[in-house]
């Protein structure tokens, strides 16, 4: 590997759902008899594990989140990674990093097989040397994104936690990808693009935000760059 690794969210970052996710859980509580929350509520599930999210609805019991959670998934997996789209200029973006030297990964809270297929439908599986998720049931539980980070780093090659090597980036829309690169001392670049709520990334210390992906491209380069300048002085 010539260059650091950058490893990316999915959902909100790399290829926005366009309302498949919020749509279906809307659909997947209606079909159980539950109050469907209001689309903001709704959109503060992107990102988070679905389960701890569902759980926290009124009316939701332990028992009814895996129903709930496999009629989601049966309409997504139908109907809605291929309504999904890669947001403008990504596609353009890890094309220039590859280019570069960097490894590329992805990190997100979706079950791995589901976020492999989602990123086979966009044409982008090529794009990444690693791919990871949480487990198809959500049995392994996780309060941050750090695990999936550091699988992330493993599948790559690299270590993670204070061993991380310098110059590693994290690039997400949410807190939880903030918080899950700081466990392994990571920079995180925050995008607007996504479901942050307004101030979301600030009050977590997103290393930089970023409102195009030529922006992010731009940053990308300069904390990879400061970080390779301080570890050789």
């Amino acid at each position: 590997m010539s260059a650091p690794a950058v490893i990316f969210d999915l959902d909100g970052t790399l290829v926005d759902p366009a309302g498949a996710i919020t749509g279906g859980i809307s659909a997947a509580l209606e079909a159980h008899g539950i109050t469907v929350p209001d689309e903001e509520r709704l959109k503060s599930f992107i990102g988070p594990p679905l389960a701890a999210s569902l759980k926290a609805l009124p009316g939701v019991t332990e028992e009814l989140v895996p129903k709930l959670i496999e009629h989601y998934r049966d309409g997504y997996m139908r109907e809605g990674m291929a309504a999904s789209e890669a947001y403008p200029g990504i596609r353009e973006l890890l094309q220039d990093l590859r280019q570069q030297g960097h490894a590329l990964a992805v990190a997100t809270s979706k079950p791995g097989p589901q976020a492999e297929r989602l990123l086979e439908i966009q044409g982008l599986r090529d794009s990444f040397d690693a791919v990871a998720g949480s487990a198809p049931d959500e049995s392994i539980p996780h309060t941050s994104k750090g695990p999936i980070i550091a699988s992330a780093l493993e599948q790559l090659g690299l270590p993670s936690g204070e061993a991380t090597p310098p110059g590693t980036v994290m690039v997400g829309d949410r807190r939880f990808d903030v918080e899950g690169a700081a466990c392994h001392r990571i920079p995180c670049i925050g995008v607007t693009w996504g479901y942050a709520l307004a101030g979301e990334l600030e009050a977590e210390g997103a290393a930089v935000i970023v409102d195009s992906a030529e922006e992010l491209a731009g940053q990308i380069t300069r904390l990879t760059a400061s970080a390779a300048a301080t570890s050789s002085s």
